[in-house]
Protein backbone atom coordinates (compact mmCIF):
# COMPACT_ATOMS: atom_id res chain seq x y z
CA UNK A 1 0.00 0.00 0.00
CA UNK A 2 0.76 3.41 -1.05
CA UNK A 3 1.50 6.16 1.65
CA UNK A 4 -1.15 7.80 2.87
CA UNK A 5 -1.97 11.46 2.99
CA UNK A 6 -2.62 12.40 6.96
CA UNK A 7 -6.64 13.24 7.01
CA UNK A 8 -8.41 13.50 10.09
CA UNK A 9 -11.66 11.65 11.02
CA UNK A 10 -10.70 7.75 11.27
CA UNK A 11 -11.02 5.73 13.39
CA UNK A 12 -7.49 4.17 14.89
CA UNK A 13 -7.39 1.04 17.32
CA UNK A 14 -4.52 -0.03 19.24
CA UNK A 15 -3.47 -3.38 20.22
CA UNK A 16 -1.22 -2.65 23.36
CA UNK A 17 0.82 -5.29 24.14
CA UNK A 18 4.29 -5.81 21.91
CA UNK A 19 2.53 -2.72 20.09
CA UNK A 20 2.69 0.19 22.83
CA UNK A 21 4.80 -1.15 25.25
CA UNK A 22 7.08 -4.44 25.54
CA UNK A 23 5.96 -7.69 26.99
CA UNK A 24 6.81 -10.59 25.81
CA UNK A 25 10.42 -9.99 25.88
CA UNK A 26 10.21 -10.70 29.58
CA UNK A 27 8.10 -13.56 28.76
CA UNK A 28 10.65 -14.76 26.65
CA UNK A 29 13.49 -14.33 29.06
CA UNK A 30 11.34 -16.34 31.56
CA UNK A 31 11.14 -18.97 29.17
CA UNK A 32 14.72 -19.29 28.49
CA UNK A 33 15.91 -19.57 31.91
CA UNK A 34 13.27 -22.76 32.71
CA UNK A 35 14.19 -23.94 29.57
CA UNK A 36 17.85 -24.05 31.10
CA UNK A 37 16.26 -25.03 34.38
CA UNK A 38 14.68 -28.42 32.97
CA UNK A 39 17.97 -29.83 31.56
CA UNK A 40 15.84 -32.63 30.28
CA UNK A 41 18.45 -35.83 29.40
CA UNK A 42 17.22 -36.52 25.83
CA UNK A 43 15.50 -33.06 24.64
CA UNK A 44 17.26 -30.39 23.26
CA UNK A 45 15.94 -26.58 23.78
CA UNK A 46 14.18 -26.34 20.51
CA UNK A 47 12.34 -29.75 21.19
CA UNK A 48 11.41 -28.37 24.79
CA UNK A 49 10.21 -25.26 23.65
CA UNK A 50 8.13 -27.03 20.84
CA UNK A 51 6.30 -29.16 23.92
CA UNK A 52 5.74 -26.19 26.17
CA UNK A 53 4.17 -23.88 22.58
CA UNK A 54 2.12 -27.10 22.43
CA UNK A 55 1.30 -26.55 26.38
CA UNK A 56 0.39 -22.93 26.45
CA UNK A 57 -1.71 -23.64 23.15
CA UNK A 58 -3.90 -26.03 24.77
CA UNK A 59 -4.31 -23.73 27.99
CA UNK A 60 -4.33 -20.35 26.31
CA UNK A 61 -8.08 -22.15 24.68
CA UNK A 62 -9.25 -22.86 28.74
CA UNK A 63 -6.83 -20.69 30.58
CA UNK A 64 -6.80 -17.49 28.58
CA UNK A 65 -3.43 -15.11 28.37
CA UNK A 66 -0.50 -13.39 30.44
CA UNK A 67 1.60 -14.59 33.78
CA UNK A 68 -0.79 -16.86 34.85
CA UNK A 69 -1.17 -18.99 31.84
CA UNK A 70 2.39 -19.15 31.59
CA UNK A 71 2.75 -20.08 35.38
CA UNK A 72 0.50 -23.04 34.68
CA UNK A 73 2.12 -24.01 31.41
CA UNK A 74 5.59 -24.47 32.94
CA UNK A 75 4.36 -26.40 35.64
CA UNK A 76 2.04 -28.34 33.33
CA UNK A 77 4.98 -28.89 30.72
CA UNK A 78 6.99 -30.66 33.96
CA UNK A 79 4.12 -33.16 34.31
CA UNK A 80 3.96 -34.08 30.28
CA UNK A 81 7.81 -34.56 30.17
CA UNK A 82 8.42 -36.51 33.58
CA UNK A 83 4.88 -38.52 33.62
CA UNK A 84 4.31 -36.57 36.66
CA UNK A 85 3.29 -33.81 38.79
CA UNK A 86 5.86 -31.23 39.26
CA UNK A 87 6.09 -31.28 42.72
CA UNK A 88 6.30 -28.66 45.37
CA UNK A 89 9.78 -27.87 45.05
CA UNK A 90 9.75 -27.73 41.24
CA UNK A 91 6.67 -25.16 41.53
CA UNK A 92 8.26 -23.12 43.86
CA UNK A 93 11.54 -22.94 41.52
CA UNK A 94 9.55 -22.10 38.55
CA UNK A 95 7.25 -19.24 40.55
CA UNK A 96 11.15 -17.92 41.24
CA UNK A 97 12.09 -18.37 37.95
CA UNK A 98 9.00 -16.57 36.73
CA UNK A 99 9.09 -13.68 39.18
CA UNK A 100 10.37 -11.47 36.80
CA UNK A 101 6.77 -11.08 35.84
CA UNK A 102 4.91 -9.72 39.22
CA UNK A 103 4.96 -5.49 39.23
CA UNK A 104 7.30 -5.11 36.26
CA UNK A 105 7.39 -1.16 35.12
CA UNK A 106 5.65 -0.93 31.81
CA UNK A 107 8.39 -0.03 29.19
CA UNK A 108 7.14 1.57 26.22
CA UNK A 109 8.18 1.11 22.51
CA UNK A 110 10.10 3.91 20.62
CA UNK A 111 8.14 6.96 20.55
CA UNK A 112 4.85 5.82 21.51
CA UNK A 113 3.83 8.22 23.86
CA UNK A 114 4.52 11.19 21.46
CA UNK A 115 2.97 9.52 18.14
CA UNK A 116 -0.58 8.57 20.24
CA UNK A 117 -0.09 12.95 21.73
CA UNK A 118 -0.06 13.56 18.01
CA UNK A 119 -2.63 11.09 16.67
CA UNK A 120 -5.27 11.88 19.35
CA UNK A 121 -5.98 15.24 17.79
CA UNK A 122 -6.27 13.86 14.44
CA UNK A 123 -8.33 10.79 14.90
CA UNK A 124 -10.23 8.83 17.59
CA UNK A 125 -8.30 6.37 19.20
CA UNK A 126 -9.38 3.40 21.18
CA UNK A 127 -7.82 0.81 22.70
CA UNK A 128 -8.67 -3.30 22.32
CA UNK A 129 -6.14 -5.90 24.31
CA UNK A 130 -6.72 -9.12 25.02
CA UNK A 131 -5.49 -11.11 28.51
CA UNK A 132 -6.26 -11.17 32.40
CA UNK A 133 -8.21 -8.22 33.18
CA UNK A 134 -6.50 -7.18 36.15
CA UNK A 135 -3.38 -7.66 34.67
CA UNK A 136 -3.51 -5.76 31.25
CA UNK A 137 -5.42 -3.06 33.66
CA UNK A 138 -2.20 -2.97 35.64
CA UNK A 139 -0.65 -2.56 32.29
CA UNK A 140 -2.60 0.14 30.91
CA UNK A 141 -2.66 2.03 34.51
CA UNK A 142 1.71 1.59 34.11
CA UNK A 143 1.68 2.88 30.82
CA UNK A 144 0.16 6.52 31.41
CA UNK A 145 -1.34 6.57 28.08
CA UNK A 146 -5.10 5.78 28.57
CA UNK A 147 -6.08 9.34 28.14
CA UNK A 148 -5.43 9.14 24.73
CA UNK A 149 -7.80 6.61 24.00
CA UNK A 150 -11.49 7.39 24.15
CA UNK A 151 -12.28 3.38 25.25
CA UNK A 152 -10.37 0.65 26.00
CA UNK A 153 -11.40 -2.81 25.69
CA UNK A 154 -9.66 -6.18 27.73
CA UNK A 155 -11.37 -9.07 26.28
CA UNK A 156 -10.25 -12.60 26.19
CA UNK A 157 -9.48 -13.63 22.59
CA UNK A 158 -9.01 -11.33 19.76
CA UNK A 159 -10.75 -13.34 16.71
CA UNK A 160 -13.03 -12.03 13.84
CA UNK A 161 -16.29 -12.53 16.45
CA UNK A 162 -14.35 -9.88 18.87
CA UNK A 163 -13.75 -7.51 15.68
CA UNK A 164 -17.42 -8.02 15.41
CA UNK A 165 -18.62 -6.86 18.13
CA UNK A 166 -16.02 -4.17 18.75
CA UNK A 167 -17.53 -2.80 15.10
CA UNK A 168 -21.13 -2.92 16.72
CA UNK A 169 -20.48 -1.77 20.32
CA UNK A 170 -18.79 1.41 19.25
CA UNK A 171 -20.35 1.91 15.86
CA UNK A 172 -17.62 1.73 13.74
CA UNK A 173 -17.34 2.47 9.82
CA UNK A 174 -15.03 -0.71 8.66
CA UNK A 175 -13.91 1.00 5.71
CA UNK A 176 -12.71 4.15 8.37
CA UNK A 177 -11.25 1.90 10.65
CA UNK A 178 -7.58 0.92 11.24
CA UNK A 179 -6.44 -1.73 13.78
CA UNK A 180 -3.14 -1.74 14.42
CA UNK A 181 -0.92 -4.17 16.22
CA UNK A 182 2.32 -6.72 15.68
CA UNK A 183 0.43 -9.85 15.83
CA UNK A 184 -0.52 -11.52 12.32
CA UNK A 185 -3.04 -13.95 14.45
CA UNK A 186 -4.42 -11.53 16.57
CA UNK A 187 -4.71 -8.12 15.28
CA UNK A 188 -4.49 -8.26 11.56
CA UNK A 189 -6.09 -11.32 10.20
CA UNK A 190 -9.27 -11.37 12.39
CA UNK A 191 -9.84 -7.70 11.85
CA UNK A 192 -9.20 -7.89 8.52
CA UNK A 193 -11.89 -10.27 8.17
CA UNK A 194 -14.19 -8.31 9.92
CA UNK A 195 -13.67 -6.08 7.34
CA UNK A 196 -11.72 -3.68 9.07
CA UNK A 197 -8.48 -1.93 7.67
CA UNK A 198 -5.20 -2.98 9.23
CA UNK A 199 -1.53 -1.59 10.26
CA UNK A 200 1.01 -4.10 10.99
CA UNK A 201 4.16 -3.29 12.95
CA UNK A 202 6.49 -5.97 13.34
CA UNK A 203 7.98 -6.42 16.99
CA UNK A 204 11.29 -8.39 17.27
CA UNK A 205 9.81 -10.34 20.34
CA UNK A 206 6.19 -11.56 19.14
CA UNK A 207 5.14 -14.66 20.91
CA UNK A 208 5.74 -17.13 18.20
CA UNK A 209 2.26 -18.10 19.05
CA UNK A 210 0.99 -15.28 17.74
CA UNK A 211 2.73 -15.50 14.47
CA UNK A 212 0.76 -16.15 10.95
CA UNK A 213 1.35 -15.12 7.65
CA UNK A 214 -0.32 -12.35 6.03
CA UNK A 215 -1.43 -12.04 2.33
CA UNK A 216 0.96 -9.73 0.62
CA UNK A 217 -1.55 -8.80 -2.28
CA UNK A 218 -4.18 -7.35 0.59
CA UNK A 219 -3.69 -3.89 -0.03
CA UNK A 220 -5.80 -3.47 3.25
CA UNK A 221 -3.02 -3.90 5.03
CA UNK A 222 -0.68 -0.93 5.46
CA UNK A 223 3.27 -2.65 6.91
CA UNK A 224 5.16 -0.07 8.66
CA UNK A 225 8.66 -0.61 10.36
CA UNK A 226 8.04 1.55 13.23
CA UNK A 227 5.33 3.34 15.13
CA UNK A 228 5.94 7.11 14.73
CA UNK A 229 5.52 5.98 11.01
CA UNK A 230 2.07 5.76 11.41
CA UNK A 231 2.21 10.06 11.35
CA UNK A 232 3.19 9.79 7.70
CA UNK A 233 -0.02 8.22 6.76
CA UNK A 234 -2.81 9.54 9.70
Amino acid sequence: MGVLMPHTGQVLVFDADDTLWENNVLFERVIHDYLNWLRHPTLDQAQLRAVLDDVQRANAVTHGYGSRMLLRSLGDCVEKLCGRPATAQELSEIEELAAVLVGYRVELIADVAETLSVLSGRHTLLMLTKGNREEQQRKIDGSQLAHHFKAIDIVDEKDAATYRSFVAEHGLTPATSWMIGNSPKSDILPARAAGMNAVFIPNDHTWVLEHSELDPADDAVLRLRTFRELLDHF
